[in-house]
């Protein structure tokens, strides 16, 4: 059964869900949201590449800050670029290609290949025709990077769909637990407080009191 418009999960949630679900519901359901350096330069990128120039030709067309969905998925959001080929005669698509500009280097985890991924999805929907790869271009490395978009990645993006949904079903915000090198380098660090719960689970009181102790308040 189809989703309708009002439950479309928006495709940029899925890079926050995958990289930390406490961080996306912070940020969909408290609308809790800081900017730092890396927020900051992702943005930049993005107007940039939003105010590219079109191109077009008999057989190629390019699209930039292009809005799209899937209603069979429930996703919907914009690709930064999808470039187009169509056959030499007759005009039909032949091939659709989602770019996604990113600041900084690739990463290990698959939260810029999820997103991607998702894009696709609402391409194959929206053009009618199967789209198995995709590429991403990092500011930092300078050029574009294919991405083969088969069934391990679509399954990671449908569950990762499916967690979220749950999440906003349930309108609970996820516990914190601190990973120091993906904790300290997100925006929401202050907001989310992830060292007040520790590696061993301490409760909010527990943490308090020891930092009140550290202090020699108490």
């Amino acid at each position: 059964m189809p989703y309708i418009e009002d439950d479309l999960i928006v495709i940029s949630a899925l890079q926050h869900g995958l990289f930390c679900e406490r961080q996306y519901a912070l940020i969909y359901l408290e609308q809790v949201w800081e900017e730092n350096r890396f927020t900051a330069e992702g943005e930049v990128l993005h107007e940039r590449v939003h105010s590219e120039h079109y191109e077009s030709r008999k057989t190629y067309r390019q699209e930039y800050d292009m809005a799209v969905r899937s209603l069979e998925w429930g996703v919907t959001g914009k690709c930064d670029l999808v470039e187009v080929w169509y056959t030499e005669k007759g005009g039909m698509i032949e091939t659709v290609l989602p770019v996604e500009f990113k600041r900084g280097r690739e990463k290990e985890r698959d939260v810029d290949r999820v997103q991607l991924c998702a894009q696709a999805l609402c391409l194959e929907e929206m053009f009618g025709i199967g789209v198995e790869r995709g590429q991403i271009y990092y500011l930092q490395e300078h050029r574009r990077k294919n991405v083969t978009l088969d069934d391990a990645l679509r399954k990671k993006v449908v569950d990762l769909l499916e967690r979220i949904r749950k999440i906003m079903t349930l309108q609970k915000i996820p516990a914190a637990v601190y990973e120091k090198r993906k904790c300290d380098n997100c925006s929401l660090v202050e907001a989310c407080m992830p060292k007040s719960v520790g590696r061993g689970g301490k409760n909010v009181a527990r943490y308090v009191q020891a930092q009140l102790a550290h202090a020699g308040l108490i």
